[in-house]
């Protein structure tokens, strides 16, 4: 066997010969993706192992996530390291909880408390989940429960995504999964063109009062008393939304700070890292490039855009209503990306008036958004026989 043949034989049996024209997309989206974390800085946490997750799944022939069909007729992961971490985490519903841990013990509910009517502005920027879902369902590709699992992509939260559609369609996961976590990390892309179109120079520039101070007790109540309303309400939203105020109960507490901290740094750190990298490597060409996926895709930025529309229009009714006390901005926040979308109202407040401050005035409806997307959810399990 001479050099030639040995190279040929190499070459025919590498990835470069079983790399098909759907891989070397979904591997160049990824470079787009990668880009977009590093160099743009657009939530790399969230954004840079999502995209290196993509990456890694459509090298061909390596094996790190592949997919078998179950004796349910589904696909699952269940092969290659990541199939494996990605069937124990995700499909169990494991990661969610526990992300939504370790929010719970980085939120602060000061804001909401001092200032209740951030619950209608987060409540308001629900309007895209219902929107999505209504058009997903009249669209004909897609039964009510997967409508309602694209829907919840509205609400910016992909713990959340991620826990319905395992519950109502979890052959959609993979897709619902992506799209919903690529939009929290593009926010800052998304967001702002919507709410300077939806606002005039004269609503920008209002600037808020100083929120009341929040006692501590307020504070603990408040996480005991919302699982306990809302899990009575809709059971089937207990585990989230036990799971997040367990963890702001850590934080408030102040009487266990070692677990506070492990909940806010390394346990958040690790679950970020093995959630983004899997929910990265379901996106493989041969199932993702597909147009029901792609009509998830789809859906889910409209999704997006509305739960913006409602929130910043809600916003505008509120500053008419108090006389222009209130700045429409900060509707916006009221998806539950935390604090991602805090900081875009914040930012582009400080473009028309570089003295004004509005980020702690955003974290009201942005974490009242983490509350209206949990139990949007709840609703929709217990609507279509996903309730637990």
């Amino acid at each position: 066997m001479n050099f030639i043949s040995v190279v040929a034989q190499l070459l025919a049996g590498s990835g470069f010969a079983a790399l098909s024209w759907q891989q070397a997309v979904m591997i160049l989206i990824s470079f787009v993706l990668m880009y977009l974390a590093i160099k743009k800085q657009f939530e790399p946490l969230l954004l840079l192992p999502i995209s290196f997750g993509i990456f890694l799944t459509n090298l061909p022939l390596t094996g790190m996530m592949e997919q078998t069909m179950g004796s349910d007729g589904l696909a699952h992961f269940t092969e290659g390291v990541l199939g494996v971490v990605y069937n124990a985490g995700v499909a169990t519903e494991l990661f969610p909880c526990i992300m939504f841990l370790a929010v719970g013990a980085m939120t602060d509910f000061g804001p909401l408390i001092a200032n209740p009517i951030s619950l209608l502005l987060g409540a308001a920027a629900q309007f895209g989940i219902y929107i999505a879902f209504i058009m997903a369902n009249v669209s004909g590709l897609f039964t009510p429960a997967e409508a309602a699992a694209i829907g919840i992509i509205g609400g910016a939260d992909g713990p959340t995504a991620i826990y319905t559609a395992t519950k109502l369609c979890p052959n959609l996961v993979p897709a619902i999964a992506v799209a919903a976590y690529s939009y929290m990390a593009l926010i800052p892309l998304i967001q702002p063109p919507i709410m300077k179109l939806l606002t005039t120079d004269k609503e920008r520039k209002v600037k808020m009062g100083q929120l009341r101070k929040v006692n501590k007790v307020e504070k603990i109540v408040f996480p005991v008393f919302v699982v306990l309303f809302c899990s009575l309400l809709l059971p089937s939203v207990a585990p989230l939304l036990g799971l997040l105020m367990l963890g702001n109960l850590f934080r408030e507490s102040g009487v266990v700070e070692r677990l506070s901290d492990t909940a806010q740094n390394a346990l958040c750190n690790i679950s970020t890292i093995w959630l983004g990298l899997t929910v990265g490597a379901t996106a493989k060409a041969e199932n993702f490039l597909t147009p029901k996926t792609l009509g998830i895709i789809a859906m889910g930025l409209i999704a997006f855009a509305f739960a913006t529309v409602g929130g910043v229009l809600f916003g505008k009714v509120l500053y008419l209503v108090t006389g222009g006390k209130i700045n429409p901005l900060i509707g916006s926040a009221g998806v539950s990306a935390v604090p991602m979308a805090a900081r875009v109202a914040q930012n582009v407040g400080k473009e028309y008036d570089r003295t004004n401050f509005l980020l702690m005035h955003a974290m009201g409806p942005n974490v009242a958004g983490v509350i209206g997307s949990a139990v949007a959810a709840g609703y929709f399990l217990v609507m279509f026989g996903g309730a637990v």
